[in-house]
C-alpha cells in the first residue's frame, strides 16, 4: 500500500522553504538580543542583516530587498513603531514583526496603524519566533500568489496547454530545447522571438522551471494587453497618494516577481518613455513605484519576447536601440509549426486526447488524409491554430477541410515549399509514397526523384 503524505509535514516543509529563501533585517539596539536572533536565523534563512538603530536600518532598506523585518519597539533614539510609520509612505516596505516587552492595547493599535504584520512579546522562545516568522512569510506568499493568479487570469493563461507546446522531436524544436537547457542555469536575460502561437511563453516557463529560481514566482505580462497609460503602474506599482485614486499602496509586477522570473511579452509595445525606466530597472535591478521617494531593489530574472521585427521597430522609432541591445543577451527564435514537420501530428494526437476528455466527446480519427491536409497547410496561427482545429473537429464530429496554402511564404523559396509538402505528405501516410503521390496529384516517380535528391 502506498503511503499518504501528512499535510502537517507538507505545511512544515513549505514554511521551511519560505524561510530558507528569505532575506531578513533585524533591527535591535541590544547586542545580546541581536546576536541571539542572528544565531537562530543565520542557518535557516538565505541572508540576515543586522542594524543597531533605525538610522542603520534606513540605510539597509534603501539598498537591499528584504522579505521580512524584525523590529524592536523600544530603542534608544527612536521607537520602532515610529520608524515603521515613517517608512511606509516613502515606498514599499516588507512585512514587519514588532518585538515589544509591553503588549498593551495602545501599542498594539499604534503598531497596526503603522503597518506591523505581527507581534512578538519579549521574552520569547525560539519556536515562538519561528512560528511568527512563518505566519508572516506565508501571508506574504499568499498575497503575492493571489496577485500572480489574477494576472494569469487576466492573460487567460491555460497552463496545461502551454506545457504541451514544446513536445516533438523535430530538429527545429530540439535546437530550442538545447539552448533552453544551456541558458536556464545562468542569470542572463533572454530574448525570445517568433510568430504568434509558436510557444514563446512556453519556452520562458521552461527556462524558469530549469533555473535555480524554479520555486519562486513566474510572472507573465503581455505588454500589448494592458492600456498604455496603466503600464507603468502595473509594472512598478504606486504608493498611497501617488494620484487621486491611490488610496493604498499597490505592488507592481516587478515586485510580485521578486526572487523569480518576470516575463515581458510584446516588449515593442511599451511606450518609448517607459522604455527608459525599464532600461534602468534592467541595469540596476531597482525600481521606483509611482509617488515613491525611495527606489526598491528587486532580485529577479528577466525574459523578453516579441513577435514583431525588433530591428524594424528600432528603425521606426518605436523601440529604443539601447533597450534592444540590453535585452538581447541571448536570443531564442521559436520555429513555426510548419517548420516543425512531424511534430504537428504528435501535437494533434495530444490535443485530441486531452480535449476529448475535457469536452466529453468521442475522439475523431486523424486519418492519413487528414494528416496530409495538415502537412500541406501553412498554419499561420501555429500551435494555437492546430489546437483550435482539433477542438472544432471534436465539436463537429469530423475534421473540416484545411485550405492548402502552398503559395510562397516570406523567406521560403518554391523549392523549400515543395520539399515541405512532399516530406510532410509522405510522413502523413507513414512512408507510403503511392498514397502520398495520389494525395498531392503527382507521380510516384516524382516523389522518388525528389527524395533521392534530398538523400532519401
Amino acid at each position: 500500500m502506498g503511503t499518504q503524505n501528512d499535510p502537517r509535514q507538507e505545511a512544515h516543509a513549505a514554511q521551511g522553504d519560505a524561510l530558507a529563501q528569505a532575506t531578513i533585517l533585524v533591527v535591535e539596539d541590544e547586542p545580546g538580543m541581536r546576536n541571539f536572533l542572528e544565531r537562530i536565523l543565520s542557518s535557516k534563512c538565505r541572508a540576515i542583516r543586522l542594524a543597531a538603530n533605525t538610522a542603520e536600518a534606513s540605510a539597509l532598506v534603501a539598498r537591499t530587498d528584504f522579505d521580512l523585518v524584525i523590529l524592536d519597539n523600544l530603542m534608544e533614539g527612536q521607537r520602532g513603531v515610529d520608524w515603521l510609520r515613517e517608512q511606509r509612505p516613502l515606498g514599499f516596505f516588507p512585512p514587519a514583526i514588532l518585538m515589544t516587552a509591553h503588549a498593551d492595547l495602545d501599542t498594539a493599535i499604534q503598531a497596526l496603524q503603522a503597518g506591523a504584520s505581527d507581534f512578538l512579546l519579549k521574552p520569547f522562545r525560539t519556536n515562538q519566533l519561528l512560528n511568527t516568522i512563518a505566519r508572516c512569510l506565508e501571508g506574504e506568499r499568499l498575497r503575492r500568489e493571489n496577485l500572480i493568479l489574477q494576472q494569469e487570469l487576466r492573460n487567460n493563461i491555460d497552463l496545461g496547454r502551454l506545457r504541451s507546446e514544446l513536445i516533438g522531436s523535430s530538429p527545429a524544436i530540439e535546437r530550442v530545447r538545447q539552448v533552453i537547457a544551456r541558458v536556464a542555469p545562468t542569470p542572463s536575460s533572454v530574448l525570445i522571438t517568433g510568430a504568434s502561437g509558436t510557444g514563446k511563453e512556453v519556452a520562458a516557463r521552461m527556462i524558469h522551471a530549469l533555473s535555480d529560481r524554479a520555486r519562486m514566482p513566474f510572472v507573465a505580462v503581455n505588454c500589448a494587453a494592458i492600456p498604455r497609460d496603466m503600464l507603468e503602474d502595473e509594472l512598478f506599482g504606486h504608493v498611497r497618494g501617488a494620484f487621486p485614486a491611490a488610496d493604498r499602496n499597490r505592488e507592481g509586477l516587478f515586485s510580485s516577481a521578486r526572487g523569480g522570473t518576470l516575463f515581458l511579452d510584446e516588449i515593442a509595445e511599451l511606450p518609448v518613455a517607459l522604455q527608459a525606466k525599464l532600461l534602468r530597472a534592467i541595469d540596476d535591478r531597482r525600481i521606483r513605484p509611482l509617488g515613491s521617494e525611495r527606489e526598491t531593489a528587486v532580485d529577479l530574472r528577466l525574459i523578453f519576447a516579441a513577435n514583431a521585427d525588433l530591428d524594424r521597430a528600432v528603425a521606426e522609432g518605436r523601440l529604443r536601440a539601447d533597450l534592444l541591445y540590453r535585452i538581447n543577451v541571448l536570443h531564442i527564435h521559436m520555429p513555426t509549426l510548419a517548420e516543425r514537420g512531424g511534430d504537428m501530428f504528435d501535437l494533434a494526437e495530444l490535443f485530441m486526447d486531452t480535449l476529448s476528455r475535457t469536452l466529453a466527446a468521442p475522439k475523431v480519427p486523424i486519418t492519413p488524409e487528414v494528416r496530409a491536409g495538415m502537412a500541406t497547410y501553412d498554419w499561420p496561427g501555429n500551435v494555437r491554430e492546430l489546437r483550435n482545429a482539433v477542438e472544432r473537429a471534436l465539436i463537429l464530429g469530423r475534421f473540416t477541410p484545411l485550405v492548402a496554402s502552398l503559395g510562397r511564404r516570406d523567406g521560403q523559396t518554391l523549392a523549400e515549399i515543395e520539399r515541405r509538402a512532399i516530406l510532410g505528405t509522405v510522413a502523413a501516410f507513414d512512408g507510403d509514397r503511392e498514397a502520398a503521390a495520389a494525395q498531392l496529384g503527382i507521380s510516384r516517380k516524382t516523389i522518388d526523384r525528389r527524395l533521392a535528391d534530398w538523400n532519401g
